[in-house]
């Protein structure tokens, strides 16, 4: 689960990285295949949502225009776009429609073909139309086997869109070192809510995640098919299981990659990670120490660690001041907290390189000293402490909309107190107040696990975005699962992300033939 990234999650998965997924023939609209969900709802029933079903999809170039990267990294892939109209509000398929958009990169191998697969790179909110390049070459030959789908999902990138008109790309920030911070944090995030609602109330309802498996079941009957599998990182394993839990009859092969325990999803989501977090940190610091020629943040795990409480320390008492005019950028403890967490859940050389850079800029901005910024440090600072990278707000309206969050700021402030004597840097991240505490409540509960669907599960067993007990828990509520874990490493999203070989294969073994492991499986890093 991360701050929502506008990369390119065909090459990396959307994941801060919070950071965050096979069909035999068309069906009836009013056959009986789509299950109620655990709810009984007839939203997920096929009454009135014929003309949804047997939309006829106009494919065309995924090319918008010259600059259009994303469209043509998609052409190179082989890749076309449509869009699937769906309903707003699906107790009222008659009212208001929406797009979402879609790519498709179509199976070459059609003698063999297995189907048709949906993805998700997580987020949530990550735009998903450009995963699939970079997942049919994770799937090496099988991917010719199957038409894969990419999709923004409703109010994301190219789908009928959403903006709540912030001045900041992200509302997950620290609550910092002290009450005042928290306080400003408090109403920081009541302002996002209050711009969010003025601008986009009608429509705030209607941006869930059950709305989202809702669309992609249209997606499933616009498509021609009767059962699809899925492939998803991060938040999209919640999407994975929502889907599997309301259409538990349309699904084949699922993969799930850094998975949640659905239980525990929420505005709160990050809540729990921080030992985690503060392990992938310490094993940073280890690595940096070895390279203080370079950083210079200390010769030692326990002097680097040391350099990051200063650092934290220093922007508390006045604000970083990094970067260069025009661009300058100024970091109280509430966004240093922010880049603590944005690169330690990948622990690749170049991944520490690159946290051990920013550190050290942050390190002379505390010492009072020029502090200028690499191309991709002011990158990432832009799309978050800007609202210059696009839209801004479909995350948090995901959040809000799925479950409801506590209300009471001294009920943030308590657990930021509790959670900061064990864990001083991210305790007050992972804690700090979010703007589903100004929000309206939910209009549906939350799905829960009721339905033993078959799927693969792919966990680090250090995974600081989704911490290891998620994909252990959703295991445990899903027996006929397995789960295949990656020893050993500091890492959210493996699967062709990684470079593991005895991961990617075991995965791509599954997507071949249907068989699940008899067993829970390990690799190692």
């Amino acid at each position: 689960m991360a701050p929502r990234r506008r990369a390119r999650p065909a090459r990396r998965v959307l994941a801060v990285g919070l950071a965050l997924a096979a069909c035999l023939g068309a069906i009836s609209a009013t056959a009986s295949a789509a299950e109620p969900d655990d709810a009984g709802s007839a939203a997920n029933s096929a009454a009135g949502l014929e003309r949804y079903h047997h939309q006829r999809l106009d494919w065309r170039s995924c090319v918008l225009g010259p600059d259009d990267t994303v469209g043509h990294d998609l052409e190179r892939g082989g890749a076309r776009c449509a869009d699937v109209t769906v309903p707003l509000d699906y107790t009222d398929p008659r009212g208001r429609t929406i797009t979402v958009a879609i790519s498709r990169i179509r199976a070459s191998d059609t003698r063999h073909r297995i189907g048709t697969m949906l993805t998700n790179p997580g987020g949530p909110g990550g735009s998903g139309l450009d995963l699939t390049p970079g997942l049919r070459t994770a799937m090496k030959e099988v991917g010719a086997r199957y038409d894969l789908i990419g999709m923004d999902p409703r109010f994301v990138g190219r789908s009928t869109a959403l903006d709540c008109g912030w001045p900041i790309g992200t509302n997950l920030f620290s609550a910092g070192l002290s009450r005042a911070s928290f306080d400003r944090q408090v109403a920081l995030q009541k302002d996002l809510a209050d711009r969010c609602r003025a601008s986009n109330g009608a429509v705030l309802p209607y941006i869930t995640t059950r709305n989202t498996a809702r669309d992609m079941d249209v997606v499933r009957a616009a498509l021609g098919e009767r059962r699809v599998s899925y492939f998803g990182y991060s938040y999209g394993t919640y999407l994975g299981t929502v889907y599997t839990q309301m259409f538990p009859g349309r699904v084949d092969r699922v993969v799930l990659d850094g998975a949640l325990d659905p239980r525990r999803y929420g505005p709160r989501v990050l809540r729990g990670s921080e030992g985690e977090n503060d392990r992938a940190l310490s094993d940073w610091a280890a690595w940096t120490a070895l390279r203080d020629d370079t950083y210079h943040l200390g010769r030692t795990r326990a002097e680097v660690l040391a350099t990051v409480t200063r650092v934290q320390e220093a922007s508390a008492r006045d604000p970083l001041v990094v970067g260069t005019a025009p661009e300058v950028f100024r970091l109280d403890d509430s966004r240093v907290g922010l880049v603590l967490l944005m690169d330690n859940a990948d622990d690749t050389d170049a991944a520490r390189a690159a946290f051990a850079d920013e550190m050290a800029t942050l390190a002379r901005a505390a010492a009072g000293q020029p502090a200028p910024l690499s191309p991709e440090f002011a990158g990432k600072l832009r799309m978050f402490l800007t609202a210059a990278t696009g839209p801004t707000g479909v995350q948090t309206a995901i959040l809000c909309g799925d479950v409801a969050a506590p209300r009471d700021p001294e009920v943030y402030w308590r657990d930021i107190e509790a959670a900061r004597v064990a864990h001083p840097l991210y305790g007050p991240f992972t804690n700090n107040i979010v703007p589903c505490a100004f929000w309206d409540a939910p209009r549906e509960e939350p799905v829960r696990v009721r339905r033993d669907v078959p799927m693969l599960i792919v966990a680090a067993d250090g995974d600081p975005r989704t911490p290891y007990t998620g994909s252990v828990a959703l295991r445990a509520l899903v027996p006929s699962s397995r789960l295949l874990t990656l020893r050993g490493a500091n890492r959210h999203a493996v699967y062709g992300l990684y470079g593991n070989s005895c991961v990617d294969d075991r995965v791509n073994d599954y997507l071949a033939t249907g068989r699940l492991p008899k067993t829970d499986r390990t690799c190692v890093k």
